[in-house]
């Protein structure tokens, strides 16, 4: 399996994220516009500023946006102008890469002085800090989400995303081709994109060639119009990983299925099933009945462990 990382250190300029954002948001820059293009934001993760106000200036993370609510303002409006200054001098400006004031407050006017002076982005949302840092987590782990591309076939079956990989001319796209025929959905074919987003692998389709699929002998077909509307799908969380091999290509095959394996992808594992492939069996009723069995593992039952628990106890005369 070979994965070619698009985007190895992901980061969008204040500008970016300001054009970008939730319209549930409704960014306003307030003062230093001219740090919008120059400043980046490197982590989905958000921080508020109300620890290094107070004094503990090496709390900042870099690249992170900093929140300032209602208790960070009132703080600023108690000190005396010359203290405001004296607070505002201590941070260190090179980690931080923009301010983001809740509830539509209005910062004190040495604080926007400052931020202008020095070129740091202060923006301002109407949203309250936790539905801000709910919105701005949310988005800023779609944007900043590393990036991946694949050779192989993305099928949704049964509710979860279904990642089917082998060598070239394997079988892969014929063998969605048949699970499409039984009600499952076309994701991607051939090149899938996949996304760390959290803790989840979501996988997609390259513009180009959603909703298509390429045959050997046919060429490349529309799945929408031949099956219809439902029969694909623009993205969906990847679950499971089956790996088609040739037969020939194992020195030993696993016979009761109890060997439980897992592939990395991004930093996420996630459960593999590796399948024969020789003529003359049915790929798609194999791979069909391998997510069953995923799916049944996860509610707790494992046909292969409840064998071998009988199988001892008959053995043991129990």
């Amino acid at each position: 399996m070979q994965l070619n990382l698009q985007n190895e250190n992901p980061q969008m300029t204040v500008e970016e994220f300001v054009k970008k954002s939730p319209a549930e948001l409704d960014i306003k820059v307030l003062a230093g516009d001219l740090g919008l293009s120059k400043r980046k934001i490197t982590s989905e993760r958000i921080q508020k500023l109300g620890l290094a106000l107070a004094g503990f200036a090496h709390y900042i993370h870099s690249g992170r946006i900093q929140i300032v609510g209602q208790s960070e303002i009132q703080y600023l409006n108690q000190l005396e102008p010359s203290k405001k200054k004296e607070v505002l001098k201590n941070l260190d400006l090179t980690q931080i890469c923009c301010i983001l004031i809740t509830k539509s407050l209005e910062p004190p006017q040495e604080f926007k002085e400052f931020a202008q002076q020095n070129e740091i982005p202060i923006l301002q949302t109407s949203l309250l800090s936790s539905g801000t840092i709910t919105a701005v987590t949310s988005f800023l782990q779609e944007e900043l989400a590393p990036v991946a591309n694949l050779h192989g076939v993305l099928v949704a079956m049964y509710g979860i995303g279904v990642l089917i990989l082998g060598k070239s001319g394997i079988g892969k796209s014929e063998c969605a081709l048949d699970l499409l025929t039984r009600g499952h959905r076309l994701i991607a074919d051939d090149s899938v994109i996949i996304k760390k987003v959290g803790n989840r692998l979501m996988g997609e389709s390259p513009e180009l060639t959603y909703e298509h699929l390429e045959i050997r002998g046919l060429g490349i077909l529309n799945i929408r119009e031949l099956f219809g509307i439902s029969s694909v799908g623009k993205r969906k969380r990847i679950i499971l990983c089956i790996k088609l091999k040739k037969w020939d290509e194992f020195q030993e095959i696993e016979r009761l299925g109890c060997e439980l394996r897992e592939e990395d992808f991004l930093g996420i594992k996630i459960p593999e099933v590796v399948l024969p492939v020789s003529p003359g069996r049915n790929i798609s009723t194999l791979v069909e009945t391998a997510v069953k069995v995923h799916l049944l593992r996860e509610e707790g039952f494992d046909a292969a462990q409840l064998l071998i628990e009988k199988h001892s106890a008959m053995v043991s005369g129990e």
